[in-house]
């Protein structure tokens, strides 16, 4: 089992630069910040970049854009596609508040969540191998992991590591193995083998925020197949178990008891439903700041302009 969790990692290593050239058609690349994206035209994409330069958070609203695509068409009758703009299965633009970004505030990752509307990838062995290896190697990870490992050693959560630098080693070393391991079992190797499509896919707006917040600890025990309908989350429960089972393999006896090992993974259950309330309402948030700062930008234009004699 140990050489299993050595060759997922080597594997992740390896083909990391291959990762970085997937597209995600479900996570729009866009702006460089949300008030960047309310007053200039960027660079954002329909199928966003898991390495793309920006770490952004929203496309621009369909007015911009298409008022960008009239502009280079060089008077042509028919007009051609924008590319910058997120389309859902119908073609139509896909509202802000209805947009899943590929990072949250900037930073946190968001790869594997599908805007409202929108045809999501199909998933499959190499797609979903691509996008955990992106995950479980981005930078992001790492300072997470860091923060966790220096609260636990500063907590003294198990006080078989010891403290100070050892024990920081400890914890860090061990963190990384159960960060990699839940991220190959839920997002690659479980959903691959049951054909389980394990992406958040946002209930979004037009519900009430009771419903929304049930749907969000729902999904943690309802994923979708890959045909479309709804299936119990066997791979994404089924990983997190197995996380905790093969880290009895690398933490010593005090620290793999079994209510230590539930304890865990009722934590890791609690974060997930934690990172899928921020995906569930971030949007709806990000989008009223951003329609609020463009209103006052164009009274702000408005008044300028009447003030000029």
């Amino acid at each position: 089992m140990l050489r299993f969790i050595v060759t997922l990692i080597c594997l992740g290593c390896t083909t990391s630069s291959r990762a970085q050239s997937v597209q995600l058609l479900d996570a729009p690349k866009t702006s460089a910040s949300l008030l960047a994206a309310s007053t200039s035209v960027s660079d954002s994409s329909s199928s966003a970049n898991l390495t793309g330069p920006s770490d952004s958070t929203f496309s621009l609203d369909p007015v911009q854009t298409s008022q960008s695509t009239s502009d280079t068409n060089h008077g042509d009758p028919r007009p051609k596609p924008n590319p910058n703009v997120l389309l859902d299965a119908n073609g139509n633009p896909i509202p802000l508040n209805r947009q899943q970004p590929q990072r949250i505030l900037g930073f946190m990752p968001n790869f594997r969540s599908v805007s409202g509307g929108a045809t999501p990838h199909p998933p499959g062995w190499n797609y979903n191998f691509q996008v955990a290896t992106h995950q479980a190697t981005d930078y992001s990870s790492f300072i997470f992991l860091g923060l966790t490992s220096l609260t636990a050693e500063s907590l003294n959560s198990h006080p078989v590591f010891g403290k100070g630098v050892d024990g920081f080693y400890a914890y860090t070393w061990r963190g990384f193995l159960d960060k990699t391991d839940g991220t190959y079992l839920s997002a690659w190797l479980l959903p691959s083998l049951l054909h389980e499509d394990t992406r958040y896919y946002a209930l979004g707006d037009g519900h009430t925020v009771i419903r929304r917040a049930l749907y969000v600890i729902s999904r943690e025990a309802v994923a979708r197949t890959y045909g479309g309908s709804q299936t119990p989350n066997i791979a994404g429960l089924g990983g997190k178990v197995l996380t905790q089972v093969i880290s009895r393999y690398y933490y010593p006896p005090g620290a793999a008891d079994f209510s230590v090992l539930a304890t865990k993974f009722g934590y890791s259950i609690m974060r997930e439903v934690a990172f899928s309330s921020i995906r569930e309402f971030y949007p709806d948030i990000a989008a009223h700041y951003i329609r609020k700062h463009r209103e006052k930008a164009a009274h702000l234009a408005a008044r300028d302009a009447a003030s000029i004699p």
